[in-house]
């Protein structure tokens, strides 16, 4: 019998087509059933840390103002929201956070709060996190503040860190990828004016040239605003410092030519590795 003789006589045969539908399915289990005994779980514990990973899912900003930086992550960088939640306390939340930076306290003979480290499990503080999708990355905004205070606009615990150099170990930034067909100057520009158009004038690029004061900085030329590399292995890479409306390390990069061949090359590479 033909393939198309055998076909129509299955379209036309309600009980024959139930018969290979059957098929169909048991074989479709098997399937499942042989790839599953290829992956068990007791495999997937035995792969090296990094096998095990999917990747990076965010990064955390602990901020003193929630709604300012969330108009900063949404409305000027144009991140979505994806999820907020809050008033979190009690000793699951602050042994889950806080637990090491407790036991390092009493072991120096000191109260915890001294050292910046709320009461949640009390009930003293709260904590509210707001989620925001980028294109390939979710950044958390974290708030921790006094029970009174109302979520968003309320005060923070802590007054911010003031020793807010990048250069010092435990200093964390969070990098946005510009698009290829950008004008990297004219964002940087485009950024800082945005930002004080909302009041927050503490949203500062650095530049590639040495001043002295504010208003030097302001008055450079706009293709000052980026460093662009075309030596050596970063050849294609461009980046500026930032920082943002808490005072958070924020960098901004685009990346072409060879440096953009060297990060997809390794991309492709580890997606291969993986499959």
């Amino acid at each position: 019998m033909s393939d198309e003789t055998d076909h129509l006589q299955t379209r036309n045969d309600p009980a024959r087509r139930d018969v290979m539908r059957a098929a169909g399915a048991a074989a479709l289990v098997a399937v499942a059933a042989s790839a599953s005994a290829v992956s068990t779980p007791a495999m997937a514990q035995s792969r090296p840390l990094g096998a095990r990973l999917r990747g990076v899912q965010h990064f955390g900003i602990t901020v003193q103002s929630m709604n300012r930086a969330f108009e900063f992550y949404t409305e000027v960088l144009g991140g979505q929201e994806i999820m907020r939640d809050g008033d979190f306390q009690g000793d699951r939340i602050q042994n889950t956070l806080l637990l090491t930076e407790e036991i390092d306290a009493r072991a120096r003979g000191i109260n915890p709060r001294t050292v910046g480290i709320p009461d949640m499990r009390g009930g003293a503080q709260r904590l509210d996190v707001r989620f925001i999708q980028f294109d390939n990355v979710v950044i958390e905004l974290l708030q921790y503040r006094d029970a009174t205070q109302p979520q968003g606009s309320g005060h923070s615990f802590a007054a911010a860190n003031e020793l807010t150099s990048p250069a010092y170990p435990r200093s964390m930034h969070v990098c946005f990828y510009l698009r290829d067909d950008v004008d990297f100057n004219q964002f940087v520009r485009d950024l800082e004016a945005e930002s004080a158009r909302r009041g927050m004038t503490n949203v500062r690029a650095n530049r590639i040239v040495t001043v002295a004061t504010e208003q030097q900085r302001r008055e450079v030329p706009l293709d000052s605003n980026s460093n662009a590399i075309t030596e050596g292995p970063s050849a294609g890479w461009s980046l500026i410092y930032c920082k943002g409306p808490e005072g958070e390390q924020l960098e901004f990069v685009q990346v072409l030519g060879p440096a953009k061949q060297v990060f997809d090359g390794a991309l492709e590479r580890r997606t291969k590795a993986q499959r």
